[in-house]
């Protein structure tokens, strides 16, 4: 019986021999292309890596003029190579010479050449480089032929991650996981943290590619798979997991694809192609990751996240890991590198080592993000590809203020964070100093400064910070972070501790703030086309009285003999307000008829978040005790901006003159019928856009307990019946020459205000 001379099988063993040899990279990587062209019988066989600087380089060559190597290269997007490399699909073409990408290397001497098969060299979906077929003849590759170059750009993207073609790099490859890398995300919780990496999912490194014994790798694979199912179903009849919800529907998710037969095909026909079982998941795992970065459909790009998430699951049942982040203490500090989180897992990690958290995905509102920013953890979301540049115990900086990530920093930027850390330290000893001091101005106007809290880890930062009290609340997150809905009996403990801890300070409870965004994992929710705008906050609890009564009363029973304040989130209307006031009043009457003890002054007050309110701003202040502006979501309502949106996240500024007007509009209503008055929000935190809101009038703000140090040194060193006199006819002149931030800032500079 002959033995087959080609075929994938045949190519891989080539493969595992070369490797086993004594050679120098590009020896190496020259002998690998000689095979695979023999294997295939093409006349050309063609290595192009993806450089740092985004340039693809024909690195190796088998068929084209050999001193084009390292001389020929392509832009991502350029030619039929750049824009594979853009798309992560493969090209297989009769006559490439008339495709429309098609761009001519004369140095190469490929004119004579028609047939072309180029496929993605890929890990964990990001392109490497290009691997590339060419024949004279013109004809259209089979089926078996893509499979088997994909399969062996694959092996070849793992013998770059490995290290086993190590010296590509000292040519300017950007290949391995040992070179320093920046990337830029967005800054979501301030702070800066230096640190070691740990995935919150840690990776399987496939080192074992070539099987032996394709009958014993495909019986590993279906063990495998079993215990993977069972896994599910046991997760599934865990008591703790709600019959119906969207937790549930994840797992059902992971049931069914863990059940899918064209997935468990893909990968039994990678193990026949000579592939171990491990490599066989992660092959089939990169081209869905490839097919995850190409979809726009956020639900399509969920679904192919969890195949992603239960591939990972596979594989740490064929090498025998446990799933899910290491449980053991890190003695040294760390970051936690993840694509998402919830909030509950980050409360897993936390601890005096945690110095930050780094999200592929992340929004200033997640959750996860409200959590880090109360444990004073800096976050940095939306850095793309930080899961596939990252790897366990690399070194790593997550700069919260300029929404930068640094991975195996050089010495130089280690040792310029080291000293931006010990003069933020340095910094924060004087804000420290500044705790018990009055918060008046320079011309004895006194201003409340106020924090914003959601759970009891926050508490400690009333006293740390010398906030005049809680102006935001948010009730939600207790929500958030159970695996269950909190009975009335959890909630009003809750909020006693909460009154306890504030004593004689004022506490504002803003009522129950989810949907859109903030999904509860236990409560069925409908899919929205915009849910920021949609069915959420108070709208929800008044279409769901269940889950806003027993709220109420947890709040008056909890504030028994005290004073209540109670926010209602996301009004449009006042008629919203009247709805809730007889809710809480039925709540009042049925509690004193059972002899429960009620506050002895309850103050019902509204957020300013919806735009709608700007033209009924009289009405609402005679329908209120209180107002709040919230000013995220009314800032991002006004300019229909998505702040989660990295394209358009910072192409408009709060403290532009539209945005200021509307506030300043709020600030004469709640003067006119003396409405008590409180802005809540990110441009409450930062000293420059504070100056601001105290140029305009306003004398209460809440922000998270870190700020209120920065904030209190403005204020002190700030005249504001100067700065009014100064900002106002500013004000009110046309945009187009000099911003508002561009006046304050140059403002506090001349007169000594740290900003």
């Amino acid at each position: 019986m002959n033995m087959p001379t080609s075929g994938p099988r045949v190519l891989l063993k080539r493969l595992r021999e070369v490797m086993a040899e004594s050679l120098g990279a590009q020896d190496r990587l020259d002998k690998i292309v000689r095979h695979i062209a023999a294997n295939m019988v093409a006349e050309v066989c063609s290595v192009y890596v993806l450089r740092s600087d985004g340039v693809l380089e024909l690195f190796a060559t088998e068929g084209l003029n050999p001193g084009s190597v390292h001389e020929a290269s392509l832009k991502i997007g350029q030619g039929l190579v750049g824009t594979i490399a853009s798309t992560a699909r493969p090209l297989n073409l009769s006559d490439a010479q008339h495709h429309p990408a098609f761009a001519y290397l004369p140095e190469t001497g490929e004119e004579i050449y028609n047939s072309f098969l180029g496929v993605p060299i890929l890990r964990a979906g990001r392109p490497l480089g290009v691997l590339v077929v060419q024949n004279q003849a013109q004809r259209n590759y089979r089926d078996d032929e893509v499979e088997a170059l994909e399969t062996t750009a694959m092996v070849l993207a793992e013998l770059i991650a490995a290290g086993q073609l190590e010296g590509l790099d000292k040519k300017g490859a950007g290949l391995d996981l040992s070179r320093p890398q920046r990337l830029e995300g967005v800054a979501l919780a301030d702070g800066i943290g230096l640190g070691y990496v740990v995935l919150h999912e840690p990776r399987v490194l496939v080192t074992n590619l070539f099987n032996e014994n394709a009958e014993f790798e495909t019986r590993r694979l279906h063990e495998s798979l079993g215990k993977l199912r069972i896994s599910i179903d046991d997760m599934l009849e865990r008591p703790d997991v709600a019959r119906d919800g969207e937790h549930r529907e994840v797992l059902e998710t992971y049931r069914m694809f863990a059940n899918d037969r064209g997935w468990v095909r893909r990968m039994e026909e990678q193990i026949v192609n000579g592939l171990t079982a491990e490599a066989a998941v992660e092959k089939v795992q990169s081209d869905n990751r490839a097919r995850m970065m190409r979809q726009s459909d956020p639900y399509l790009r969920e679904r192919l996240h969890d195949f992603d998430d239960l591939a990972y699951r596979l594989l740490r049942e064929l090498v025998g890991k446990p799933h899910g982040p290491l449980k053991e203490k890190s003695t040294r500090d760390y970051i936690v590198v993840a694509r998402n989180m919830g909030a509950a897992e980050l409360l897993d990690y936390n601890g005096p080592q945690l110095r930050g958290l780094v999200l592929e995905e992340g929004a200033p509102t997640s959750h996860v993000v409200i959590v880090a920013r109360a444990l004073g953890i800096p976050v940095v979301g939306q850095v793309q590809n930080v899961l596939s540049l990252a790897d366990t115990d690399n070194a790593i900086i997550a700069d919260g203020l300029d929404g930068e990530v640094y991975v195996r920093p050089t010495e130089e930027i280690q040792s310029a964070y080291s000293e931006k850390v010990r003069f933020r330290a340095k910094r924060q000893e004087i804000y420290d100093k500044l705790r018990d001091e009055p918060a008046v101005s320079k011309d004895g106007v006194a201003v409340n400064l106020l924090m914003n809290a959601g759970l009891l880890m926050d508490l400690p930062n009333l006293e740390r910070s010398g906030a005049k009290g809680i102006g935001l609340f948010r009730t939600e997150l207790q929500f958030m972070v159970a695996s269950h809905m909190p009975r009335p009996n959890e909630q009003e403990n809750l909020y006693s501790a909460v009154l306890e801890a504030a004593g004689s300070l004022p506490v504002t409870f803003r009522t129950l703030d989810i949907g859109g965004d903030k999904v509860l994992p236990y409560m069925r929710h409908e899919q929205e086309e915009n849910p920021a705008l949609g069915w959420r906050a108070v709208r929800l609890s008044l279409d769901r009285p269940g889950l806003l009564r027993p709220q109420i009363r947890a709040l008056l029973k909890a504030a028994a003999n005290r004073e209540l304040r109670v926010m209602i989130p996301m009004v449009s209307e006042t008629r919203e307000i009247t709805a809730v006031r007889k809710l809480i009043n039925r709540e009042v009457e049925l509690l004193t008829r059972f002899g429960h003890s009620v506050p002895r002054r309850l103050a019902v007050g509204a957020m300013i978040e919806v735009p709608s309110l700007l033209f009924q701003l009289d009405e609402l202040m005679q329908a209120v005790d209180f107002v709040s502006v919230g000013s995220n979501d009314l800032f991002q309502f006004m300019f229909a901006s998505d702040r989660g949106n990295p394209r358009i996240a910072k192409r408009f500024d709060p403290m532009s003159r539209p945005f200021l007007r509307a506030l300043r509009r709020i600030v004469d209503a709640a003067a006119r019928f003396d409405t008590p008055l409180t802005l809540c929000g990110e441009i409450a935190g930062k000293p420059i856009s504070a100056l601001a809101l105290l140029g305009i009038g306003f004398r209460s703000i809440s922000m998270s307990a870190v700020y209120i140090g920065p904030v209190k040194a403005m204020l002190i060193e700030t005249d504001i019946a100067r700065l009014e006199q100064a900002l106002l006819p500013e004000l009110d002149k046309p945009s187009g020459g000099q911003t508002m931030r561009e006046f304050l800032t140059d403002y506090a500079a001349q007169n000594g205000i740290p900003y």
